[in-house]
């Protein structure tokens, strides 16, 4: 489907028309035009970075933007329907889940098309669409078995906040002047051109969260996009709301920055966890053991470096007038044993407690069952009010030595965890290869993240020959041996047929990615080339 050098490759899509129009398609051909090869630059960026850090560089709050830092300002105020974001409830654009989210009960429902949704054609192109219909409040879904889903009349539907694609990947489907576009436009500019106007005569307006940043530059790009998008259709700017997930080890050093970049469109930050312990082991992965994590499992929220990027991030929005949200809670309640309920709901509670007490706003869940968890946790705290902007947490200070101290953080690495890792790593992989990317994994939703955190970890602890609890250490024969032994059993539960196909598939990008000479920057780069 050429149009003035805009190519489209991918299979058709049902009622794939009616989001890949000329308009929108000349549209994300203007934003390419204007924003790939500063993306470009970004990316190389990041890759120079990395260079220094593995020549002995530590990261460090920036001397070049102090005054950014010590000067008083504000982020825009947050439009009516972003003012209480208590509860947030993430999850893909399929349509059974979006009637949920959006029925939940949550104030906020991240639309995800980044790490819960595998990039195939179709996906992309079928999100767009239930975010059309969701926009537009027509969305229905009638399942195999005849069951229909729609909107709730009797209670109010959580506003949308879409999640494009990181600036690192490509959309090799769509093709302009002879280059794959950039995912993030491509996700952003659909989505902006066919519902910013739309999502404005009805109240609300075009929400984004930002994921897996680097820096302030990389944000200031994201700023100029949404001037650039806002000016071509004739929208008001400032009408764009962002907020950032803080999910990299180096944006956690620019809090402050990134909002700044995008003051006139920021609306707060979010604390990632899964990518954000990826990130750390990425960056460091050549500074010895100081930076070894041990068992994931192990790894809370309440460990000192984790402490101190929680306190920075709400101290850091609340100085600001930016929202601070909480991290995810990615149980799923199981509906045969009460008593997994029990003790993960304890959990969760003890989680959201946690949050609200220190001065988030809101948080995430990933199931409607925890949104009155949740709920009830920020109720308590909130009351009546919409959020603890008012809290600034001015006691709060964090240097860079506790955002780097992962030394301190208690636990070990151990067999268990060595298995755990490798079987939820496969597992995740086998659902993003069949075009899942949202899986039940033992209870817990999963996305992208869980397979970067637990191949990371087992490069690393390849890398730096740990010792096992026990005494074992692991290396590239013990890892080798486990991956077979797993891939052994989810053979069996397969059972042949197409999982079988995609978990040989997994089994070897698995053994690529943990175990390469090379770190694989993101593992999505090379399993994109696996799929359709």
């Amino acid at each position: 489907m050429p149009l003035n050098d805009i190519e489209v490759t991918g299979k058709p899509v049902d009622r794939g028309e009616e989001i890949l129009t000329p308009q929108a398609l000349e549209f994300l051909a203007h934003l390419h035009r204007r924003f790939a090869a500063r993306r470009d630059e970004l990316i190389a960026l990041r890759a120079e970075r990395r260079t220094r850090l593995a020549a002995g560089e530590t990261l460090d709050f920036l001397p070049e933007t102090r005054e950014v830092r010590e000067a008083a300002w504000q982020v825009a105020p947050a439009p009516a329907d972003l003012a209480d974001r208590r509860v947030e409830i993430t999850g893909p654009t399929e349509r059974k889940m979006a009637i949920n989210a959006l029925n939940s009960g949550a104030k906020v429902w991240l639309a995800d098309l980044e790490d819960a949704n595998t990039p195939h054609w179709n996906n992309v192109v079928a999100g767009q669409i239930t975010l059309y219909d969701a926009v537009r409040k027509q969305i229905t879904y009638t399942s195999p078995d005849g069951k229909r889903y729609e909107l709730a009349s009797d209670r109010p539907h959580a506003v949308i906040v879409m999640r494009p694609r990181g600036w690192h990947l490509p959309e090799r489907h769509l093709r302009i002047d002879g280059r794959p576009a950039v995912g993030a436009l491509v996700d952003f500019g659909l989505y902006f051109f066919h519902n910013a106007r739309e999502l404005v005569s009805r109240g609300s307006g075009p929400y984004f969260y930002l994921p897996k940043m680097e820096s302030h530059l990389e944000a200031r790009l994201w700023n100029d996009v949404f001037i650039e998008a806002q000016d071509y259709l004739e929208i008001p700017r400032s009408t764009v709301r962002a907020t950032v997930l803080i999910e990299t080890i180096p944006a956690a050093f620019e809090m402050t920055e990134i909002l700044y970049e995008l003051r006139e469109h920021a609306s707060g930050l979010n604390a990632g966890r899964w990518d954000y312990l990826f990130s750390i082991i990425k960056n460091f992965r050549d500074a010895g053991e100081r930076f070894v994590l041990p068992d994931r499992d192990g790894v809370s929220m309440t460990v000192p470096f984790m402490r101190a990027y929680m306190e920075l991030l709400v101290r850091t929005c609340h100085e600001r007038g930016a929202f601070a949200i909480g991290g995810m809670a990615a149980f799923i309640p199981s509906r045969r044993d009460p008593e997994v309920n029990e003790k993960a709901l304890a959990k969760v509670h003890a989680d959201k407690e946690r949050e609200a007490h220190d001065g988030f706003d809101g948080s995430w869940v990933a199931h409607p069952d925890l949104v009155p968890v949740c709920r009830e946790e920020f109720d308590r705290i909130l009351g009546e009010r919409p959020n603890q902007l008012e809290r600034t947490r001015e006691e709060v200070q964090v240097t860079a030595d506790q955002l780097l101290d992962i030394a301190s953080t208690p636990g070990q690495a151990t067999k268990a965890g060595l298995r755990a890792a490798v079987d939820v790593g496969l597992r995740y992989l086998v659902s993003w290869l069949s075009g899942t990317g949202a899986a039940a994994i033992h209870n817990l939703m999963e996305d992208a993240a869980t397979a970067e955190i637990s191949r990371s970890q087992v490069w690393q602890w390849t890398r730096n020959a740990v010792r096992l609890e026990g005494g074992e250490t692991v290396t590239p024969e013990l890892v080798r041996a486990v991956l077979a032994e797993t891939c052994s059993a989810l053979a069996g539960e397969a059972g042949g047929g197409e999982q079988s196909v995609h978990l040989d598939a997994a089994c070897e990008l698995f053994e690529q990615i943990a175990l390469g000479e090379e770190f694989v920057d993101f593992l999505t780069l090379p399993a994109y080339e696996r799929i359709d």
